[in-house]
């Protein structure tokens, strides 16, 4: 399953405020974190993109409301606080019968929605991700290869009958949020971590990525920076994004 998605943006102060607000309106307000240069709510953070670094954009990114006149409120207060709207709040039966969700952009052009009504497991704030790629074969082959390790499953997903959803790969765990990838003009700069059940785990997704033809942006290790017994391991997917399987080690 998923263990966070960091996306990057162009001022930490900016996006803190933009997201701060988003999530607190959704009674997603508590942090689990807060410093080195992130930001972080639960399964979502934000941390700044270093000068000549690309920050995140053309990604959808949808958090969890707990009801219809939440997503309701959610877009009146967000729109109201001048944030562009990309879809009023309504019923949006193209993904299912009772999938509710309203639509607005962040700072750097993102989409980013409120939705409810659509079945969901765990404490995350996150619902899905979608990010667009290149090569949707090429981006299949890396998450087929990481699945057995993650415990994540890939299917891929045929266009609608009416073409307004375009063929694409879910990507999900048991429970949790779920990400679709699909062709087009590509996101850019995504970290997305995989959570992993012990140390060895992360060692094997490491190995087998880099086996498979994947580029190593980081070895098993431990990284005490984000909290002690933190261990991670990196690669690169066929768009340049960092892949990380974790393992929190605490007693």
């Amino acid at each position: 399953m998923i263990d966070h998605v960091t996306i990057r943006v162009p001022d930490l102060a900016v996006g803190r405020r933009f997201y701060g607000l988003a999530l607190e309106l959704l009674g997603h307000g508590d942090l689990a974190g807060e410093g080195g240069g992130f930001v972080e709510w639960h399964d979502f953070s934000i941390a700044e993109a270093k000068p000549g670094e690309e920050s995140t954009s053309r990604l959808h990114i949808a958090f969890r409301a707990s009801s219809r006149s939440a997503v309701d409120e959610w877009w009146a207060a967000m729109t109201e606080a001048g944030h562009p709207s990309d879809g009023a709040a309504g019923l949006r039966p193209l993904y299912g019968p009772e999938y509710y969700g309203a639509f607005v952009t962040d700072p750097n052009g993102n989409s980013v929605e409120a939705v409810h009504g659509v079945p969901r497991e765990g404490d995350g704030v996150l619902d899905h991700v979608w990010i667009r790629v290149r090569d949707l074969d090429e981006s299949m082959r890396f998450y087929e290869t990481i699945a057995p390790i993650v415990g994540i499953h890939v299917t891929r997903v045929p266009a609608g009958d009416a073409k307004e959803l375009p063929e694409r790969a879910r990507i999900g765990g048991e429970g949790g949020a779920s990400i679709s990838v699909l062709e087009g003009e590509q996101t850019s700069r995504v970290h997305l971590a995989f959570a992993a059940p012990d140390r060895e785990t992360v060692a094997v997704f490491h190995r087998v990525g880099m086996s498979a033809g994947f580029a190593s942006l980081g070895e098993p290790g431990e990284r005490p920076e984000y909290h002690p017994g933190y261990y991670a391991a990196y690669l690169r997917d066929p768009d340049g994004h960092n892949m990380e399987a974790v393992f929190h080690d605490r007693p």
